[in-house]
């Protein structure tokens, strides 16, 4: 069967369709001061900045209202989509509460004091020594970035912050090409968009600042980079990450992380990634597969490629006694600076976090960053309504981010994901050279290929994943119970593709989603169609984002739709 990118068969979905004008009558719409959308890393530290700037400015406070700060969530409460691999630079947080020390941080297990990478092949694992720079996580914290999310959520409404969860921002309102605020999603709708007897319409947010905070899958974000032509230089890009913990008899003391099998490097297939393994305190250990979606072979799937990791007697010796407790996955951003959107503001808004690409995939670190931007964002809107309540300009923010932490870091990489898909040799080679240089080399620009625009045939991967046993490895759909996801199997389908696709593309689909959404009939299977339906079950979906890289579009479910994350 020939090889067929994705890219040749786009979602029906329409950017505009997301962006448009308030519709509610003056007296219907709810008025903030500022609307943050997402209650994660960025969006929360975004509010509790500005909490703490508004203390001294009750001038500038009573004219934001009766609603200064609201921060727009669509989980059930603030973490509930938050999963990250997280040994977290503590530098953002120490920032925003300078006087807390780490051991109040109610989201950290402890803080790293060793670390150690493996090459792993079928059988073995071989210590890299020294460990490569960037996986050298020593003075970072282990923590949740679920408990996290809601650890800040508790800090910004003990500060007078309106917190909207289970609400989805649906609409970006935007009036003279100025943005107005979002509008919230309607609630209660059927299968085919019907009224059901709860349903409630949505409402329009008016603010004066937006900041879109929304993570990795950025619904709204991406629609304003095609309305504003906000598009960075190269495509964004993405790899999928897929967690499990576990409780274990046998407490691990050390950040580990293994590159090599069961991945397939080389340039064929484009398997470039690795795993993380850490220990959650005592009795617990986190580890996951993050493995980039440019991958070729349509039967590819990360999760199953997880489970046949832990196969491995390497990782099966650490895990050993142990149960499965939590599983997740999710998303991110890996094209670095050149993938950055060219402007952060557009007049009335701000992006921060991952939606604006701040992830440095050399280091798999991103917390960090996002809650670095919120901040800068906070005060460039304080600044900015300080001088003028009725400003729509904070482009000051851009200039904060240009000179910052976040932009240094990413530029010093910005070469680092390109060459990992030339094969380990290769792209470890320029990997560990552009580290140790800062960058310099090799320097210019590498171009970053979007990941539906890779060609995708039928191959062999699928074949060596194990039988699930219910014990170390694991099907999907018990996994995705496992998450907490409890979407109503009756709610409107928010996943956008098409729908009538080559086998290559719907098998990529198959394979790829860790969450089982979506399905290709077995008799369509059974007589080797070239063309077959995919069938979606949009219940199923966990959210995390890996249909957009791929080929579709995932919009955004009824609020509180989606997983319920507890320690991830």
């Amino acid at each position: 069967m020939p090889a067929v990118p994705p890219s040749e068969f786009p979602p029906p979905f329409d950017s505009n369709s997301v962006i448009g004008p308030p519709t509610d009558a003056p007296e219907d719409r709810i008025e903030v001061g500022i609307a943050i959308v997402g209650g994660g890393p960025a969006g929360l530290a975004c509010a509790n900045k500005l909490m703490q700037l508004l203390e001294h400015e009750p001038e500038l406070t009573e004219k934001l209202g009766e609603v200064p700060v609201a921060v727009i969530e669509k989980g059930k409460v603030a973490g509930a989509h938050l999963l990250s691999g997280a040994n977290v630079n503590p530098s953002a947080l120490e920032r925003l509460y300078p006087d807390l020390p780490p051991a109040e941080w109610p989201p950290v297990y402890q803080e790293v004091t060793k670390d150690a990478t493996y090459l792993l092949t079928k059988t073995k694992a071989f210590p890299l020594k020294p460990t490569p720079p960037n996986f050298r996580k020593e003075g970072t914290y282990t923590l949740s970035v679920s408990k996290l999310g809601r650890f800040l959520a508790e800090k910004a409404e003990e500060a007078g912050v309106y917190i909207l969860t289970e609400t989805a921002a649906t609409k970006l309102l935007v009036e003279d090409r100025i943005v107005k605020g979002v509008r919230s999603g309607d609630r209660g709708r059927g299968k085919d968009g019907e009224e059901l007897a709860n349903f409630e319409p949505g409402s329009d947010v008016i603010a004066k600042a937006t900041v879109l905070a929304e993570g990795t899958i950025g619904h709204l974000s991406y629609a304003a980079y095609d309305y504003f032509d906000l598009h960075g230089a190269d495509p964004q890009a993405w790899e999928l990450g897929v967690k499990e913990i576990w409780e274990v008899p046998k407490p691990l003391d050390k950040v580990i992380h293994t590159m090599g099998w069961p991945l397939r490097w080389g340039g064929r297939y484009k398997e470039a990634g690795g795993s993380f393994l850490y220990p959650m305190g005592e009795d617990k250990v986190c580890f996951g597969l993050v493995v980039g979606l440019d991958t070729t072979d349509a039967t590819f799937s990360v999760h199953d490629a997880l489970q046949l990791w832990k196969t491995h007697p390497f990782i099966k010796k650490i895990l050993e006694g142990g149960k499965r407790v939590g599983w997740g996955a999710k998303t991110i951003p890996s094209g670095g600076y050149w993938s950055m959107p060219k402007r952060l503001t557009v007049p009335g808004m701000l992006m921060a976090g991952d939606c604006a690409g701040m992830v440095n995939i050399a280091e798999l670190a991103g917390v960090h960053y996002a809650m670095h931007a919120g901040m800068y964002a906070a005060e460039a809107i304080v600044d900015a309504l300080k001088q003028d309540i009725d400003a729509v300009n904070f482009e000051a923010y851009d200039e904060m981010i240009h000179k910052s932490e976040i932009e240094k870091d990413l530029y010093e990489t910005r070469n680092m994901k390109q060459p990992l898909t030339k094969g380990m040799v290769f792209g470890g080679a320029m990997a560990s050279a552009m580290v140790a240089t800062k960058g310099h080399f090799p320097g210019g620009h590498w171009k970053v290929e979007g990941n539906a625009e890779v060609p995708v045939e039928i191959g062999r991967a699928g074949d060596k994943y194990p039988k699930p046993d219910n014990e170390l490895t694991f099907d999907k759909l018990g996994s995705v119970f496992l998450s907490g996801n409890a979407t109503r199997d009756d709610a409107p389908n928010h996943v956008r593709i098409q729908t009538r696709v080559p086998r290559e593309v719907a098998q990529t689909w198959v394979s790829m989603c860790p969450a089982q959404v979506y399905e290709i009939p077995e008799d369509q299977l059974a007589n080797g169609a070239a063309e077959v339906d995919v069938h979606v079950t949009a219940s199923n979906c966990v959210q995390c984002g890996a249909i957009t890289a791929k080929g579709g579009r995932l919009t955004l479910p009824e609020g509180g739709d989606g997983p319920l994350y507890q320690e991830t």
